[in-house]
């Protein structure tokens, strides 16, 4: 259902405070906290003495304490102490690989081993003061797979987004869609059109004219497990579009982490990277809740969505041009997952 080997976003860093936090990510109870260092640790959320959730304990000197009988875990997954009682035969739980990068907390939910932090998605914004950044979580009950279809076709935003980043041109502009090694590349351009409201705020924001028509860009990119990074913008028509000098534009990155809790759940991690007037926090918390209310729009629809694929699960779907970018994403994850399956698995379902 979704690749094990590959690192996903399980939390922003300040979710992490003293207590620790349980979070489900592709179908593995997991535990998160800080140890004596201040590292980041995943284990097992799974106390080995009575099965307790080691989530519902405590934080003590960078071990976790069970909330039930006070077993004391060590951040290896092995059992350090418990009240009055032997525990150098206790099993070990699952520890899985963490890291803490960009602010966010990573987690690699397959074999530890194979966890190369080298390998975390390079975001350039991040660390760049000419950028700023604000975002969120949602937590949504849907196949992550619906929401990197939804967010690799934008078609959909003159619909579900009307009053906010829609406008019929979307429907208008040839999509052209592009295969990149591992990565899906899918791309609009509109030429000498008006900005929609939130675009419009943009451009007050940058101290640009908002009444005046724009050249507007959507690229999409898709990069597994499933993490779409999109460029969007609007500049004053005639100054060179995507390529228009930043006096000229108002120009962003969507930031979407989709992490799949269940085979029908995700954490969507959601964002805007900004680079224009990046010391305005002000602005920075204006764009935030204005998006967090464009994604909350999707919401409803991907679960209703869900909800009737469940209940129809021999349905066939047709699939469209508009399609092509989540079509094309869907093939690389399958052939990730079929590269992961043990052999003899693989033969049995060829048989």
């Amino acid at each position: 259902m979704f690749p094990k080997n590959t690192w996903y976003v399980a939390a922003t860093a300040d979710e992490l405070t003293d207590k620790p936090l349980a979070r489900t990510l592709c179908n593995e109870r997991m535990v998160f906290y800080r140890n004596a260092q201040g590292q980041v640790t995943a284990l097992e959320d799974f106390c080995p003495h009575r099965g307790a959730p080691l989530s519902l304990g405590s934080i003590v000197d960078g071990n976790l304490v069970c909330g039930y009988h006070g077993l004391v875990m060590g951040e290896d997954g092995k059992t350090v102490s418990m009240p009055n009682q032997r525990v150098q035969s206790f099993p070990c739980i699952k520890r899985f690989a963490a890291q803490e990068r960009y602010g966010f907390i990573w987690v690699w939910p397959g074999d530890a081993a194979l966890a190369d932090p080298a390998l975390i998605h390079h975001l350039e914004w991040a660390d760049n003061p000419q950028w700023a950044y604000g975002g969120g979580l949602y937590h949504i009950a849907c196949d992550y797979r619906l929401m990197i279809d939804n967010l690799m076709d934008l078609t959909h935003e003159t619909y579900v987004h009307a009053s906010s980043i829609g406008q019929k041109e979307i429907d208008e502009a040839p999509v052209t869609t592009k295969v990149e090694g591992d990565s899906v590349v899918t791309s609009r351009f509109m030429q000498n059109v008006m900005a929609p409201p939130f675009w419009q705020a943009a451009l007050r924001g940058n101290g640009l004219a908002d009444n005046v028509p724009v050249d507007r860009w959507q690229i999409c990119r898709f990069t597994p497990p499933s993490h779409v990074l999109i460029e969007v913008g609007v500049a004053h028509a005639g100054k060179g579009g995507y390529d228009a000098p930043a006096e000229h534009k108002a120009g962003s990155i969507v930031v979407d982490f989709i992490t799949p809790e269940t085979d029908t759940s995700i954490w969507y991690f959601w964002g805007m990277a900004r680079h224009f007037n990046p010391g305005d926090s002000e602005l920075t918390e204006t764009i935030r809740m204005g998006q967090g209310k464009i994604f909350a729009e999707d919401l409803e629809m991907l679960e209703q969505q869900q909800r009737n694929l469940l209940a129809h699960p021999d349905r066939a779907l047709l699939k469209l041009n508009i399609d092509a970018g989540g079509v094309q994403s869907r093939r690389i994850l399958q052939r990730i997952i079929a590269s992961e399956q043990p052999v003899a698995i693989i033969a049995r379902s060829a048989s």
